[in-house]
């Protein structure tokens, strides 16, 4: 992945990696990108929530599809809501469908936009919510020391992904590759990366062996 001059990652990508590894390097390295029926609902939620225009209730102001970014942590990304408070607190706040989830990737990518706030704005960001699409309820999601620890290290490890350039290995798991918008890109069930699997179906053809490829459907 080709980065501007600021050398700046997407936070959506840190939920990438904690998902899979080998997806985050697949779309942020290789550039390869397909929808399914998640993606498609997951990006007209966000959109719902990002073209809203702003409003000032009691007490708050509320923005939408914010820019946010942060050199410190070389991060950038649009948060789908943050609120400015009378009180000096300030939340982001992210729109998920789906329900809550057992794993920490949609807290990590709240806890890295709480993170980038405290950086732009010189602030302490005590925490966020989550808004369930399937639930239709705000999980409040509170910035503690573990998570916050969470949320540094796999910035650490987005960072090192990327800028190592490399694709790890497909390791084929069916609760997240029957899922994943990229299932017929990676390849997971192949051992082998994609192009290790092609390399020796034609030095198999090279070899006088049998055409692998006969039996394929057009």
């Amino acid at each position: 992945m080709q980065h501007g001059d600021d050398n700046l990652l997407p936070l959506s990508a840190l939920q990438h990696l904690l998902y899979c590894p080998r997806q985050c390097a697949l779309i942020h390295n290789e550039q390869l990108w397909a929808e399914n029926v998640l993606t498609v609902e997951g990006k007209q939620l966000h959109e719902k929530a990002d073209h809203g225009r702003g409003e000032t209730r009691p007490g708050v102001r509320i923005a939408r599809g914010l820019m946010i970014k942060s050199e410190r942590y070389r991060l950038i990304g649009k948060a789908d809501v943050v609120e400015f408070y009378d009180d000096g607190r300030v939340m982001p706040v992210e729109y998920k469908r789906g329900r809550p989830k057992i794993h920490e990737a949609d807290r990590v990518q709240l806890c890295a936009q709480g993170l980038c706030l405290e950086d732009m704005l010189n602030v302490v960001v005590e925490g966020g919510a989550i808004f369930y699409g399937q639930t239709r309820r705000r999980l409040a999601v509170p910035f503690d020391e573990p998570l916050r620890a969470t949320t540094l290290d796999t910035i650490r490890r987005l960072q090192e992904l990327i800028d190592s350039g490399v694709t790890p290995r497909a390791e084929y798991d069916a609760g997240k590759c029957d899922r994943c918008s990229l299932v017929n890109l990676c390849l997971p069930r192949q051992r082998a990366s994609a192009s290790e699997y092609l390399n020796r179906q034609l030095a198999a053809v090279s070899a006088g062996g049998p055409d692998p490829f006969d039996d394929e459907v057009d």
